[in-house]
This record gives structure tokens, C-alpha cells and sequence, in this order.
């Protein structure tokens, strides 16, 4: 009888994969054919003939819709600019690693980026105190388990005011922002839209983006069911993340693991084994997944300064963000449920495997090294990232002893304590003691 169950969850859990399918391929189609809809230029020349009964001849131009990435497509494209060897080096290796390599040479199979070819945009500085293989869901899909629409974010802002001042000199991050989440002001900045790399802050945009394509983030998040459907880890994701440096939660090639573990492996041990299953799982690909991020940008009106060519926080000089658009990130992140849980967890234990029959422990660092400091408050979500073109940074969400609060992201910094002592200043500067 257990044996029946098993075979009927195991059937209805196809079907929800294969409507999955389905819909991508609907979506898909209709993305393609509104990507690939004619629009009529405006005449080109209206030729005049003096032979009495002849009119005006209007010529239409076709032209295919303009591509957002600014180069070819990320489904086109394999990957990189095409080399000799089949690879691209990147810059320099990290001194450490908090989830992202920084110079090892990677195989275009392993790892393709749509807009290897658009440029970086010029940096715009505020001075101080102004203004796989995996079953999942489609690229464009924007509906839950069930087919049904899930509700676009809510575009967030924060505004520099006659208030906005700098940072204190005993601040050393290069960049930073402290925001009012509730007022949506900036209290203090440093260089806070000045281009730099994201490292693994990415990460923040990977698990929302993640959780608004499989519709997990209501009231209700808890139960749904595709927080319990398995993905397996690829040797192509495990070699990814060697080749690179990255940090892992550890998961072995052939393991199942759950998407709920993929999504808190991802954040709190910033692991690159995690952020790919998950983009596989949801995407069906790296790059494609990678193009969801990038939509996402566009509608929280960041993509002007902000761009993404993985998942996971690697250096390239086509990823970029700024302390600011992190910030904004961050806050959407915290207003999905699920999203702010993940974000919020100091340990969590993977389900059992084969490969790991007690599951794997991991803990989230930054919080649990700044939960003792006195930061006049909480600090409730946090996401660290190091390179070596970023140097330490977070990103945190913190709330006074009123229940206020305050996002804080830094970049720039010399080491881990420091970068976490910047956080600690900042919030006891801004946050309410009493």
C-alpha cells in the first residue's frame, strides 16, 4: 500500500513537472513571437510622380525587436567571445573566498554569459551626502506551481535628502549606503552609485529571483510542494565551482537535494554548488536562469547600473552593480517571506541523502558574528561577498529596539571584522538605542 502512495506522489509530481513544461513552452513561444513581431518603421521616402494618377509610395522597413542585453542573446550565444582555446581567463585569483572564484580560466561549456560583448557603464559617483540538465520552470515564466500570475515586486526607492550626510572617517569601506527603509531616504553614503563588482551579494538577486519564477514566497510558502522536489548535482556544476574557487556547502556529484536546500545553500554558506542547482533547476540553464536575473533588474528599475553574467558573484567586468541598487535588492528580497527566512537563518541542516545521511550544517557567518556587537538593534538578513576587484563587502537588513528598519551595504572593505565593524558603526550611528 506504501508502495501505491509512493508510485501516486511520484505520478502527480511528473504532472506538475510536465504542466511546468508546458507553460514553458507556451511562454516561450509568445515571447518569441512578440520578439520577432515586425514594427513598421516610419516611411523612408515618399517619391512624388508628376504622371497624374500615380500617389505616394510608402516604404516599410522590417526590423527585428531590439535585444535588451545589448549584444546577442544569452540563448544564442554560447557563451563567451569565442577564443582559440575554447576559454576566457578572467583576472586575478581571490586572496579568499566567500563563494566566488576571481581569475581561473573556465570552460564555455561550464559557464556562458550573454553579454560578453557590452560594455561596462561609466562610473557614476554621489559625492558624500548628496543626492544543467535540471527540470524546472521557464525563463519567462512568472506564474507558481499551480499556473497562476505571481505579483510582480513592488518597485522600492530611497532618496538622498538635505539630511543625507557622509561617512564617519573610522568607516573605511570604499562605498556604502545607509537607507531608512521605512521613509525611504538615504541617511549616509559613500561613493553609494558608483559602479563596483557585486561579488557574492549577487546571491541576494539568484534566490529572489529563484523564488518569484516558482511562485514560493505567500503566507502559505511553508507547504509548497516544489520546496521539496529533488534536483541532482552535475559533475558540470561541481567542476564549475572548482575551477573557480568557489565556497560550497559540500553537496557530492549524483546527490538529490531539495530545493528548499539549494535555496539556503546558496545564501548561507554562499555556495556556488547551490546557486547553480537552483539556477538549473528553475531556468533549465545557467545562462538562461542568468537572463531571468537580468529581467528582474529591469523591473526593479535597476538595470541602468546594474548587470549580472552569473549566478553566483564571479569577476567580470559585464557584472557590475552598486552599493545602492544591492540595497534595493535586499529590501525586495525581505519582502518575500520566504526570501527574508532564508536570508535570516544563522544554521540550517540539509535533508538527509544517500551521500549524506545526516545532512550537511551550515551557518550564515556574518550574522553570527555580529549578533553579539551592539548595533543598537537586530541585524536580521545578511549576505557577505569577497573578490578581489570588491575587496569584503555585505549586504544587511537590521531593526532598532522599536522594531524600525535600516538596510546597510558596504563594499570595499579590508578584511571580514572590518567589513562587519563598518555595519556595526553604521547602525549604531543611525539605528535608535532607546
Amino acid at each position: 500500500m506504501n508502495d501505491e502512495r509512493m508510485n501516486e506522489s511520484e505520478e502527480e509530481r511528473r504532472l506538475r513537472r510536465r504542466r511546468r513544461l508546458e507553460e514553458m513552452k507556451r511562454e516561450k513561444r509568445r515571447a518569441e513571437l512578440i520578439q520577432s513581431k515586425v514594427i513598421p518603421a516610419a516611411a523612408l521616402a515618399i517619391l512624388i510622380v508628376a504622371v497624374a494618377g500615380i500617389g505616394a509610395l510608402t516604404v516599410k522597413n522590417r526590423r527585428e525587436e531590439p535585444d535588451n542585453s545589448g549584444g546577442q542573446s544569452m540563448a544564442s550565444v554560447g557563451g563567451y567571445p569565442e577564443k582559440d582555446d575554447g576559454y576566457i581567463v578572467l583576472t586575478m585569483p581571490p586572496e579568499e573566498s566567500d563563494g566566488e572564484g576571481g581569475g581561473t580560466a573556465l570552460p564555455e561549456e561550464l559557464y556562458g554569459e550573454g553579454a560578453a560583448g557590452e560594455s561596462m557603464p561609466s562610473e557614476r559617483s554621489d559625492n558624500e551626502g548628496s543626492d544543467n540538465e535540471g527540470v524546472g520552470n521557464p525563463a519567462s515564466q512568472t506564474s507558481g506551481s499551480a499556473g497562476t500570475e505571481t505579483p510582480q515586486p513592488k518597485v522600492y526607492t530611497a532618496v538622498s535628502t538635505s539630511a543625507t550626510t557622509g561617512f564617519a572617517e573610522e568607516v573605511i569601506s570604499e562605498y556604502g549606503v545607509v537607507i531608512d527603509v521605512e521613509n525611504g531616504t538615504i541617511l549616509a553614503q559613500r561613493n553609494a552609485k558608483t559602479t563596483m563588482s557585486p561579488a557574492s551579494m549577487t546571491k541576494v538577486l539568484t534566490v529572489l529571483t529563484a523564488a518569484d519564477a516558482l511562485g514560493i514566497g505567500g503566507a502559505d510558502w511553508a507547504s509548497n510542494p516544489v520546496l521539496d522536489e529533488t534536483f541532482e548535482i552535475t559533475i558540470n556544476i561541481t567542476d564549475y565551482s572548482f575551477v573557480n574557487g568557489c565556497s560550497n556547502v559540500g553537496f557530492d556529484v549524483g546527490e538529490k537535494v531539495t530545493v528548499r536546500d539549494l535555496f539556503y545553500g546558496t545564501i548561507l554558506p554562499s555556495g556556488a554548488d547551490a546557486a547553480l542547482g537552483l539556477a538549473c533547476y528553475v531556468a533549465g540553464s545557467h545562462e538562461a536562469f542568468v537572463e531571468l536575473m537580468n529581467r528582474k533588474l529591469e523591473e526593479l528599475g535597476l538595470s541602468d547600473s546594474t548587470h549580472f553574467t552569473n549566478c553566483v558573484g564571479l569577476y567580470d567586468e559585464n557584472h557590475y552593480s552598486t552599493v545602492y541598487d544591492i540595497a534595493v535588492i535586499l529590501k525586495t528580497a525581505a519582502d518575500n517571506p520566504f526570501c527574508r527566512t532564508v536570508l535570516s537563518a544563522h544554521t540550517y541542516n540539509t535533508g538527509a541523502t544517500v551521500q549524506h545521511p545526516e545532512g550537511l550544517l551550515i551557518s550564515n557567518w556574518f550574522l553570527r558574528k555580529i549578533e553579539d556587537k551592539d548595533t543598537h538593534g537586530e541585524v536580521i538578513c545578511g549576505k557577505t561577498g569577497y573578490v578581489v576587484q570588491s575587496k569584503n563587502c555585505a549586504a544587511s537588513l537590521a531593526a532598532d529596539v522599536h522594531g524600525k528598519e535600516y538596510i546597510c551595504v558596504t563594499a570595499g572593505s579590508s578584511g571580514t571584522w572590518p567589513c562587519i565593524n563598518d555595519h556595526v558603526k553604521l547602525y549604531q550611528t543611525w539605528l535608535a538605542a532607546e
